[in-house]
């Protein structure tokens, strides 16, 4: 080793802070390469007695020196924190899992416990995971509480890779009667993206116990949102959720309201003010919007919600204004000024196209969106004659049975598929008795199985269902449809009923006050769905 290289690092070793257990040589820019250059390094960890921390970050540590210090460590059975970001700066990535390995090693000869381990800004990709594999699923890792992995690379690969990782590490640690709990998990700029961010999403609802969730900037779109919004319902000491830069959309951000509805101590939603709920620049648009308002209605100490940058159009800003406004939450709206404006709908189908095909493709599934009803593969003959020849006859040909069979066939799980049934069975309402109690009494059943499913699912019911009548405008495939008077009557119906929620009555209000223009050709029915909507939001009046 030269002789001015030493001298640099008896200067940083000088600097070296000691102390609380912890040994650091943060910052020190040091350029470890082989045995000879971490000598004295080596020594200040081994004479080092009661080792809690060790900060190696804002160096850059070759194979050889990694296998040394390790080497060093494998009887520090007291180390807790290994702040190892930012240590592998070029170095070829080929180099990084050999390095990691042995210092993974060494963590679990030396039977230490952890607690919090950074591996930031080492951008050593799916490989790099692969190094610190065997690390996380051994006992050194049961007592983990922080894991930070900002800036890595790791990719979609490497997220499953993670993901499986923290899964069995859970599992074991549970099987000896100390489960894994994990507090604080950062992933960002990682390119997860769906894959990546739904496999993560499957371990924390195992876990449990997160209290931060960062993963900003990892082309997440809807679909990895709400797996994840999923996921942190199940983690009800969640304080921090940082998915800034990711893409919500309609789906996305109508799971994440589901998610704030369990989250009661949620206090940062995306980086920003304490108390503050931040969905800006996500592409969301006034239904979703709208969703978010009202979950934040139950959180007297929620202080800011910023909507800014998103889809909501002039219209939608002002409902989502008025809506705040009559939940007394208006002082804590933030500023609409960067609205993007309603989104271009030929636009949405493209994407939505896109995104469906791809998830098709990959599952190897075919294209049935233009039927109107999904129906399985045995559909009973009377139910598929009624679905293909809709009238009132071949209704009440299916007899006593009808919800039943009705039920059985009508995939409730597709909101979609339920608003198109709802708007078909509807349509054949009359005065007739028969008829009639005919119609409610299948719509009945049919709504309350799919208003036992998620939040999500009978929002995005909702949605859809609003779109096809002309009260919203459509984000994809689903058209505006004729509006019939059995529409808005059997809708009056059904909120009326105990298992259409509050919430979905108070929305389903907003829109029929705010767009009631759209509905004029039914105007007898829609004043008297206006009529009971506001008798159900304010039994008062």
């Amino acid at each position: 080793m030269a002789s001015d290289d030493i001298a640099l690092l008896a200067e940083a070793l000088s600097k070296t802070h000691v102390g609380y257990g912890e040994l650091s040589y943060k910052g020190q820019g040091l350029k470890l390469d082989n045995t000879e250059s971490v000598k004295e390094l080596v020594r200040e960890i081994e004479e080092y007695q009661g080792l809690r921390a060790l900060r190696l970050e804002g160096n850059t540590v070759g194979v050889e020196a990694a296998q040394a210090i390790a080497k060093a460590l494998e009887c520090k059975d007291q180390l807790q924190s290994c702040h190892w970001s930012d240590m592998f700066t070029g170095r070829l990535r080929s180099e990084i899992p050999t390095a990691l390995r042995s210092l993974g090693s060494a963590l679990m000869t030396a039977g230490a416990r952890l607690r919090e381990l950074d591996l930031s800004d080492n951008a050593f990709g799916p490989d790099g995971i692969k190094g610190i594999e065997t690390l996380l699923k051994s006992s050194a890792c049961h007592s983990l509480q922080e894991l930070r992995l900002n800036n890595c690379g790791m990719g979609i690969g490497g997220g499953k890779i993670l993901a499986a990782a923290l899964t069995e590490c859970h599992e074991q640690s549970s099987a000896l009667g100390a489960p894994l709990k994990l507090k604080v998990f950062q992933a960002g700029r990682n390119r997860l993206e769906n894959e990546g961010a739904t496999a993560l999403a499957l371990a924390f609802q195992l876990m449990g116990s997160l209290e931060e969730v960062h993963m900003p900037q990892n082309g997440i779109n809807h679909a990895g949102v709400t797996a994840l919004a999923t996921a942190m319902q199940h983690n009800p000491h969640l304080r921090i959720l940082n998915l800034n830069d990711n893409t919500f959309t309609k789906r996305g951000a109508l799971a994440m309201a589901q998610a704030l509805r369990h989250l009661r101590t949620v206090q940062v939603i995306n980086f920003g003010d304490c108390l503050e709920l931040n969905l800006s620049f996500g592409e969301i648009t006034e239904a979703a919007a709208l969703v978010l308002a009202q979950a934040v209605q139950d959180k007297p100490h929620m202080e800011k919600l910023d909507l800014n940058g998103n889809c909501l159009g002039e219209e939608g800003c002002e409902a989502l204004k008025e809506t705040m406004d009559n939940m007394d939450r208006a002082d804590i709206l933030a500023s609409l000024s960067d609205d993007e404006g309603e989104p271009d709908e030929e636009e949405d189908e493209e994407v939505e196209d896109e995104e469906n095909g791809k998830e098709m493709k990959e599952k190897g599934v075919k294209d049935d969106r233009e039927s109107p009803v999904k129906l399985e593969p045995t559909c009973h003959p009377e139910i598929l004659s009624f679905l293909s020849s809709l009238t009132a006859e071949t209704l009440l040909k299916l007899g006593d049975n009808r919800t039943g069979l009705i039920q059985q066939h009508v995939d409730v799980s597709d909101p979609d598929k339920v608003a198109d049934a709802f708007l078909r069975i509807s349509s054949l309402y009359s005065d007739d008795h028969e008829v009639k109690k005919a119609v409610l009494e299948t719509i009945d059943i049919l709504l309350k199985k799919a208003f036992s499913g998620s939040s999500l699912q009978t929002y995005s019911f909702l949605s859809t269902l609003l779109v096809m009548l002309g009260l919203l405008k459509g984000e994809g495939k689903v058209k505006k449809v004729q509006v019939l008077p059995g529409h808005l009557l059997v809708l009056e119906h059904a909120v009326q009923q105990d298992y259409f929620p509050q919430d979905h009555a108070t929305l389903l209000d907003t829109f029929v006050a705010r767009h009631g223009k759209a509905l004029k050709s039914c105007s007898h029915a829609r004043d008297s769905l206006k009529s009971t909507l506001e008798r159900r939001i304010s039994p008062e009046c």
